[in-house]
């Protein structure tokens, strides 16, 4: 009969026995065990898949790289465009401040102008030459090789907005007894703002720089606030912010700004420098008896009145060694500041001419600084050489100065001056 076959193929099979068919797994054991294999399985599928995936993106990479000129493929996998303008045909001239770090913050910003077409056509351009962020005189719709080497042009013939500063440079110009004219700070950012647009010159003129210097709030200038009080009381007067312009290279100065943007932006960064240079920390430093604008004073005259930094240290002891005792400085270089000729061997009504710079006349300090202060005339009145001197005189042409604190070895010493033709007031 076909009943014990039907029962036969009823009757479970275990898991493991000799017919080998396999089961569901019933224990909690055996479920956690089957669950962990298929967890493996699907790890597997997932690696073989991802394999697959990358080398076939390195085989699409490995054909596209050298099509990315010819095929415009560049964008793929990040690139840039190297889209470019013709060499040669070019759109209007603009001024252009290029900002940023390295050569593609360069790029960006010569994109967004319309000045390059693209930034990856100015990166292979530019490649690893050194560029320089700031003001340039540019056209539109630049082929990239065309306007990477205005950038690099050695002799910055498209470059504006740069003015070098150098230490006892003055707001005016100024002229010598030789003839000669120094160059003062309000030309030299005049000079810096000169540019051509589309046949059109431009430029920020010395009158404007005295109006706004003379006029603009302390607020719009932005004087620091510990010199302030003392701006405020020459206002009208050009030169009240004499010697808050630094020594320095600057070389971001907008063109295009305002005189007294442009102004400001130069009063701001140099106040941020004298305070990096310990001015701020006057009143802990030797010079005690000084505020911070005073000492920004004396430094200006210890700057002008010798030529060697070795003697700086000296002149700005003797300079507080008069101020304690109520003497008059008597210096040279404070008459000579608003003298129309200067001349090293002071003599005639200057002497006696009432200015409040003129120290032969006031006691105390001039009205303002007198010229830029460089770092090293700075540190030296904030911490003067101990001594007793208050007599000092330059005897020759190469800048020997002797100092004393004895009247009559510092007449002594002018003679050796006169001897030397470099004095002729006053020599016997």
């Amino acid at each position: 009969m076909n009943d014990g076959w039907r029962t036969q193929r009823a009757e479970p099979v275990q898991v493991g026995d000799a017919a080998g068919v396999a089961r569901p797994p019933q224990t909690r054991t055996e479920r956690r065990r089957e669950r962990e294999r298929q967890e493996r399985l699907r790890r597997r599928g997932r690696l073989a898949f991802a394999t697959i995936v990358v080398a076939f993106v390195v085989v699409i990479a490995g054909i596209a790289y050298p099509m990315r000129h010819t095929l415009g493929l560049s964008r793929l996998f990040g690139g840039q465009s190297t889209a470019d303008w013709s060499s040669g045909s070019t759109g209007p001239q603009l001024i252009v401040h290029i900002t940023g770090t390295n050569n593609s913050d360069f790029a960006q910003t010569l994109v967004d102008a319309g000045v390059v077409r693209s930034a990856g056509a100015f990166n292979d351009a530019a490649g690893d030459q050194p560029i320089s962020a700031g003001f340039y005189e540019l056209n539109k719709h630049m082929s990239a090789s065309d306007c990477v080497k205005l950038l690099t042009d050695p002799a910055r013939t498209h470059r504006v907005g740069m003015l070098s500063v150098p230490p006892g440079a003055q707001l005016d110009d100024k002229h010598g007894i030789d003839d000669k004219v120094t160059q003062g700070i309000l030309s030299m950012i005049s000079d810096a703002t000169a540019y051509t647009l589309n046949g059109t010159p431009h430029r920020v003129t010395v009158d404007a720089l005295v109006k706004a210097a003379a006029a603009a709030s302390t607020a719009d200038l932005q004087i620091p606030d510990w010199a302030t009080t003392a701006v405020q009381a020459k206002t009208g007067d050009h030169r009240r912010i004499e010697g808050l312009i630094a020594p320095g290279s600057w070389d971001q100065v907008d063109p295009q700004a305002s005189p007294t943007a442009i102004l400001a932006s130069l009063i701001s960064a140099s106040a941020a420098k004298f305070q990096a240079e310990g001015l701020l920390d006057v009143s802990t430093a030797g010079a005690a008896k000084l505020d911070p604008y005073e000492a920004l004073v004396s430094a200006s005259v210890v700057e002008r009145e010798v030529n060697q930094a070795a003697y700086y240290p000296k002149v700005a002891r003797v300079i507080l060694n008069r101020l304690a005792r109520k003497q008059r400085l008597e210096m040279d270089s404070t008459v000579n500041y608003t003298a129309a000729v200067t001349n090293i061997d002071v003599a005639g009504e200057n002497l006696s001419k009432p200015t409040d710079w003129n120290t032969y006349v006031k006691y105390g300090l001039p009205a303002t600084p007198i010229g830029a202060v460089g770092s090293d005339a700075l540190a030296a009145t904030e911490a003067p050489e101990p001594g007793p001197w208050l007599y000092f005189v330059t005897i020759d042409k190469s800048g020997t100065t002797l100092f004393t604190s004895q009247f009559s070895v510092h007449e002594h010493n002018r003679e050796l001056a006169c001897a030397n033709k470099l004095l002729t007031t006053g020599c016997k």
